[in-house]
């Protein structure tokens, strides 16, 4: 296998579940929907891909071959999509406090 895709395939497979998550967060709620929320939506994707790339790279590094040549992908896959994940819910609680502030508190 080549080295680039070996490093990448986390990233490969996952893309189209990243992409699926990704809509949805983007998507919803569908309202308010601001130039400055899609600016907000479009830097948090950008800050849990690239996270995900980050975390992708360290596990990769990190991973003990000992157990196997499978398990640094394993690993990498595991730790890599975690933190897309948490990147993404952040970014959710943050963007619901952002737009209860926005609003006054009225839409609970």
């Amino acid at each position: 296998m080549s080295p680039l895709v070996e490093a990448n395939l986390a990233l490969i497979l996952f893309l189209p579940w990243l992409a699926v998550l990704g809509a949805l967060f983007w998507l919803f709620p569908r309202r308010p929907r601001t130039v400055a929320r899609r600016r907000f939506d479009a830097v948090a994707l950008a800050l849990a891909l690239a996270a995900f790339v980050a975390a992708n790279g360290w596990a990769l590094g990190y991973a003990d071959r000992a157990y196997g040549r499978l398990w640094p992908q394993i690993l990498a896959t595991s730790v890599a999509y975690g933190v897309f994940l948490l990147v993404l819910a952040v970014a959710v609680f943050v963007r619901r406090r952002w737009l209860r502030g926005r609003d006054g508190g009225a839409r609970r």
